[in-house]
């Protein structure tokens, strides 16, 4: 596996590394293809061809920018990997191929680049997957903010998978896998010199190991999404939205860590809409409520897994908090970027 010593990438970016020539070879000759290195790969052409064992196909892209480019537990090259890892994940599918695209800022250090790709070969390691081919453009100094790296994935659907909004029903249960807000607010502390003593890490991690063990001990998984941008709270409201159904959280169920509820307090944030990066909604029946929960316990990524809520047939279309005191109020579709470049 490839390993990042910084002592071995001495100088910056340069606007030459993005003009397709000799600093431009040697750039994805002795970084990326070396970091990178496997069959599809290798042959450094236009498009990778790959090996496909039938079936349906999921594909998915994301672009990814976050300031700063390392925060605690983590980094733009993990977040890019894992983002669409579990893009690919909660459609039931297997994360197979990625593709990476750099945009780098003339003046980046080389070393830090290097760091940042170790992370992605690291992380594409943790989740099975080959990055198979890539692209890289430089950009005038102080245009960029460092780097921004798009990545695209494939993966396979087995036939029997079906995961849908269409499928949820009233009764149906809402399932996260643990601890809310944890990347926003360890992204958006660090970049503001506040994450010296609060305890905040990033769960930035791919989900698709986590995911298998869910469907193979309830397949009958209606609905599942990654809770990134605009957190719980939007997700439950592209749920519901247009929908004959709404769904209700339990306020005193929400599974929030105490540094997150400090720097909630401190910023006028709602843990609610802050983006995560290693948890993800999962819609069962009641029937598979326990398997679920059994599954995702059982996973180091699952441990602090609760039920947050229920599919109600009223109020259809919104989203709403039941608190510990009974009373009801709407979770509402954020409306404003609170926390930008995050993810």
């Amino acid at each position: 596996m490839f390993k990042f010593e910084e002592h071995s990438w001495p100088g910056e970016v340069r606007l030459a590394h993005g003009s397709g020539g000799q600093l431009t070879q040697n750039l994805i000759g002795q970084l990326f293809a070396k970091a990178f290195a496997n069959p599809a790969l290798s042959e450094l052409t236009d498009a990778a061809v790959l090996e496909n064992p039938g079936g349906r196909l999921a594909f998915c892209t994301d672009s990814h920018a976050v300031n700063p480019l390392f925060f605690p537990g983590g980094d733009i090259g993990r977040l890019a990997v894992s983002g669409t890892v579990n893009d690919l994940a909660v459609m039931g599918a297997r994360p197979a191929y990625l593709s990476a695209a750099f945009l780098l800022e003339e003046g980046l250090p080389l070393a830090t680049l290097a760091r940042i790709v170790a992370s992605m070969v690291e992380t594409a390691a943790e989740a099975g997957v080959s990055i198979v081919t890539g692209d890289t453009k430089v950009l005038e100094r102080g245009r960029g903010h460092g780097v921004f790296i798009n990545t695209s994935g494939v993966g396979f659907v087995p036939g029997f998978t079906r995961l849908s909004a269409t499928f949820v029903r009233p009764g149906d249960v809402l399932i996260v896998n643990g601890t809310l807000g944890d990347h926003g607010f360890a992204v958006l502390t660090a970049r503001e010199g506040l994450a010296d003593g609060l305890g905040l890490m990033s769960d930035v991690a791919p989900l698709n190991g986590l995911i298998a063990c869910v469907l193979a001990a309830a397949p009958g998984v209606r609905f599942m999404r990654d809770l990134t941008r605009g957190g719980l709270a939007a997700v439950l409201n592209e749920l519901v939205g247009g929908r004959t159904f709404g769904v209700r959280v339990f306020e005193a169920q929400l599974p929030i860590s105490g540094a997150v509820e400090a720097a909630a307090q401190v910023l006028g944030i709602d843990p609610l809409v802050a983006a995560n990066e290693g948890k993800a909604l999962f819609v069962a029946r009641p029937a598979d409520a326990d398997a679920v929960l059994n599954a995702l316990r059982a996973h180091p990524l699952g441990r602090r897994a609760a039920i947050v809520g229920d599919v109600i047939r009223q109020p259809a279309g919104q989203a709403v908090i039941e608190t510990a005191y009974g009373s009801h109020r709407v979770l509402d579709m954020p409306r404003e970027e609170q926390m930008p470049r995050i993810c």
